[in-house]
């Protein structure tokens, strides 16, 4: 007589392997150092792509939009890197904003009074508030030690301005702390300014969590 369960039990592992495909396709691998390692390959890559400084605002797609290519700013960079290692911070961030729309800065809300995902990723104090609450955030010193590659540190240049940049694996001859990968005019550059102005934050973020395990939806489905 044929198990009437087995059918059910094949759809059940189906299932299973296609979820595990959507997740190994869309999170970040496992290791952190793994994930470290790429992020900053993504960082060091970005130094060999010519990009003009432009700040103006622009519409976008949504989610995966960027400006053009060739153009952009600081903030740019880091979405990026991230996007190179298949994380999108205009969808990740959009996301905490639309449901945390009061922890974001006052100023923004003030220009914005609903999120926009043409901007709110491209500002470097809605970057500081989402990398500190879906990160890492950690202290800041002037200690080269607590700095590490694929570090996100931010600076204020003074005047209200605010700078970003991704620490990456490479020292300059005669110092030893690493250094950043950033565009503050010039176009994405490799640069030892990890302490030229004041740092302000300073972060790790290994992308969004991951969904919980599948595991126990196999399992139910395969008694039942």
């Amino acid at each position: 007589m044929p198990n009437s369960k087995q059918p059910t039990l094949v759809a059940a592992i189906v299932v299973g392997f296609s979820l595990s495909v959507f997740v190994a396709a869309q999170y970040p691998p496992t290791s952190r150092a793994d994930f470290t390692r790429e992020l900053v390959a993504a960082a060091v890559e970005r130094s060999q792509v010519h990009v003009r400084y432009v700040a103006d605002y622009v519409r976008i797609p949504y989610p995966g939009g960027d400006v053009p290519a060739d153009t952009g700013v600081c903030t740019d960079e880091i979405i990026r890197i991230y996007r190179k290692v298949g994380i999108d911070l205009q969808k990740e961030v959009h996301e905490d904003i639309v449901a945390n729309f009061r922890e974001y800065p006052r100023k923004w809300r003030w220009l914005s009074p609903q999120p926009d995902t043409n901007i709110d990723h491209r500002r470097v104090p809605n970057l500081m508030v989402f990398f500190r609450r879906k990160g890492e955030s950690l202290p800041i010193t002037t200690s080269a030690g607590d700095y590490a590659p694929g570090d996100i540190v931010a600076w204020d240049l003074g005047n209200g301005q605010t700078h970003i940049g991704m620490l990456v694996d490479r020292q300059p001859l005669l110092a030893r702390r690493y250094m950043i990968l950033h565009n503050i005019g010039r176009g994405p550059q490799i640069e030892d300014v990890l302490f030229d102005w004041k740092i302000i934050g300073h972060y790790r973020y290994f992308g969004p969590t991951r969904p919980a395990s599948t595991t126990a939806l196999r399992d139910s489905r395969a008694h039942d």
